[in-house]
């Protein structure tokens, strides 16, 4: 990797990381320069702003999503389960660290690039999911009389909502101390409970035959 474009990496990186950490509007660029340990006038020779290292950040986020969900839809030597599996599990990895904190602040500080991160996620993430149900449907393998945008809707709602502190706020406090899981989590939670639904073999036969 060219001098430049490794120096660029390593900014981004560690912006990425305060921004996790911090959220956008409590991240400084001091902050990204005394992380990286070089002066603010040198980082501000690559990036104009804070602003700018945002965008950037992401657009690096997206690439690698992008990248590693496309390896596993096309790979035909993958079972669908493990396809269904494998690109949730990767969604999650890259999705679940945003905390909500950071979307309450790219939709508040930074609309342009909130818009663009939802668009991609619908685009890339909700698309291929669907996708990947209508490949289960003609497989054999998801019931044909599911209506696959509805699973893919009640998925995208429930990280959604869950990872959003005003519907969290809403519900008694034990059931709140109860979700203090990682974020990760609830991504993988969320389609695993649709993937197998919340009863026993022997419960769903029951629940089958009632």
């Amino acid at each position: 990797m060219p001098k430049k474009a490794n120096i660029e990496s390593k900014i981004l990186d560690a912006a990425y990381k305060l921004f996790l950490e911090k959220g956008y509007r409590h991240t400084t660029m001091d902050d990204i320069a005394q992380l990286l340990g070089m002066s603010k006038k040198t980082l501000y020779k690559y990036y104009p702003g804070k602003l700018e290292l945002l965008g950037a950040s992401f657009e690096v986020t997206k690439t690698k999503l992008t990248a590693k969900v496309e390896a596993i839809v096309d790979n035909r030597y993958i079972s669908f389960p493990l396809k269904l599996k494998s690109t949730l599990t990767v969604m999650a990895s890259l999705l679940g660290p945003i905390n909500p904190e950071l979307f309450e602040d790219l939709r508040e500080h930074a609309p342009e690039i909130w818009e663009d991160l939802e668009q991609y996620i619908n685009e890339s993430a909700y698309t291929r999911f669907k996708q990947l149900l209508d490949q289960g449907i003609s497989e054999g393998l998801v019931n044909p009389s599911v209506n696959v945008n509805l699973v893919v809707m009640l998925y995208a709602t429930a990280v959604q909502s869950l990872m959003d502190p005003k519907f969290i706020s809403q519900f008694p406090g034990p059931i709140q101390k109860g979700m203090k899981i990682p974020h990760a989590d609830i991504y993988d939670q969320a389609i695993t409970i649709i993937y197998n639904g919340i009863l026993t073999d022997e419960a769903r036969n029951e629940f089958a035959n009632a």
